[in-house]
């Protein structure tokens, strides 16, 4: 009998074990838990600015207003008959207030 009392409470204390530390232990789902939940707002961000850069790409295929915007905001082009003015401040110079 003490025997069966030995093997039941080893059982126990290796049952217990598992539970916390070994391999799919309680501390390892509630990792595993927070990386899925990390995971799933990174695909929700990403999938965010999939959707913006597809809303961009289907202006610039269909339009010519998205192209002559991207034009003049990232090279700096003008139109012909437009007069380009580019101010620059002096070094040291306090911003004016609007």
């Amino acid at each position: 009998m003490r025997w069966l009392i030995a093997l039941l409470v080893a059982l126990l204390i290796y049952l217990q074990y598992r539970l916390w530390v070994g391999d799919g232990s309680l501390a390892e789902v509630w990792r595993l838990r927070g990386a899925v939940a990390e995971q799933r707002a990174e695909n929700a961000r990403l999938q965010e600015r999939n959707q913006a850069l597809d809303a961009e790409v289907r202006d610039l295929k269909e339009g010519l207003e998205a192209v002559e915007e991207r034009a003049r905001s990232e090279l700096g082009m003008i139109r012909e008959g437009e007069v380009f003015y580019q101010i620059v401040e002096e070094p040291g110079a306090e911003p004016a207030d609007d």
